[in-house]
């Protein structure tokens, strides 16, 4: 019979809970997340030239989902605060989309992963461009964000499988 997986933050009854991680080796691990914003052409090119009334939408952006990150445990109920090492957002400009794609990878050296700070950190980089560039247009979609790669930790690898698009 196939064992059910069991979800580490509920107690014996149900409860939520915080995991205790202090038993756990510190080792480097690492989360890489990523997520599309999809919006017309033109409004491609204002964000791109800088033509957006807000201003800097990428470096904004970028500056948002790194900020997130760092906060992920104030966001995100039962997370443990880590110690990042690395927080890097990187937005691409993507003309088949068309719009950004943005990636998030983040590190620690540390008992737990950082799954949810790398998708926390795509995330808000994603919501910063909607907010920055809504005047340009409304009907943009925030779409796509997943986990792509995690390293480290009991469980090792984790590699996301290639888009089939």
């Amino acid at each position: 019979m196939a064992r059910k997986p069991k979800l580490s933050h509920l107690g014996t009854r149900g409860e939520a809970r915080m995991v205790d991680v202090s038993e756990k080796t510190p080792t480097e691990r690492v989360a890489v997340a990523e997520g599309r914003v999809v919006m017309l052409p033109k409004t491609l090119d204002a964000v791109l030239k800088g033509d957006a009334r807000k201003g800097d939408v990428l470096g904004a952006a970028r500056i948002a989902g790194i900020l997130a990150a760092k906060r992920t445990h104030e966001l995100i109920p039962l997370c443990h605060p880590l110690p990042l090492t690395k927080v890097e957002v990187e937005i691409k400009p993507d003309r088949d989309l068309p719009g950004l794609v943005v990636r998030a990878t983040t590190k620690v050296i540390g008992r737990t992963g950082v799954e949810m700070e790398a998708l926390t950190a795509v995330t808000i980089a994603c919501l910063t461009i909607y907010d920055m560039a809504k005047a340009l247009e409304r009907g943009m979609r925030i779409e796509a964000i997943r986990l792509l790669e995690k390293r480290g930790g009991k469980s090792g690898l984790y590699q996301a499988a290639e888009d089939e698009d």
